[in-house]
């Protein structure tokens, strides 16, 4: 469903930033949570969803709510998973 597709994309988006907030790694992250570094990348860039056990051990080992790991915009203005620039989004 295409509603999932975004949702994972703003998860995506919110954990990267969570993570350059933060000064760290993927690659700490994915030792702290306990998963590959290749299945952290894959989760990180939206590759694949992970369970809501994986996302409470992230939201601990980040030391966040599990819902600072989705990402709510309250603007018009959301960041690219490929680029980060800054994306106006519209009605039309």
């Amino acid at each position: 469903m295409w509603f999932d597709k975004i949702n994972c994309i703003f998860m995506e988006l919110r954990i990267k930033e969570v993570l350059k907030e933060k000064g760290l790694t993927g690659v700490w992250l994915a030792s702290q949570v306990g998963i590959t570094r290749p299945n952290m990348s894959n989760i990180v860039s939206g590759k694949s969803k992970p369970s809501l056990d994986t996302l409470e051990r992230i939201a601990s080992a980040l030391n966040v709510p599990i819902t600072d790991l989705f990402d709510h915009p309250s603007t018009d203005i959301i960041n690219c998973p490929y680029c980060g620039g800054k994306i106006k989004v519209s009605k039309e």
